[in-house]
């Protein structure tokens, strides 16, 4: 599974790097909890909780839904 989670968090990575940040997978833990840390422009931006739910969480959940939260560990 996480082959899966990192293969979503890399098809999203362009996007984030558009706007001048970034996505650093940290962990999968063993209750389906994806840990990020969002980095650059992203990681200092007031919208970062929105792309971390709106975009990041969404795509990782609709290509696995073993997946139950995708959190950033600042």
């Amino acid at each position: 599974m996480k082959d899966k989670v990192t293969a979503v968090i890399d098809s999203i990575r362009p996007a984030l790097q558009a706007d001048g940040g970034d996505i650093e997978f940290i962990e999968l833990t063993d209750d389906g909890i994806v840990k990020v840390r969002l980095q650059g422009a992203c990681g200092a931006c007031p919208m970062s909780e929105l792309t971390l739910k709106m975009l990041i969480e969404r795509a990782i959940m609709d290509e696995i839904p073993e997946v139950k939260e995708v959190i950033n560990i600042v």
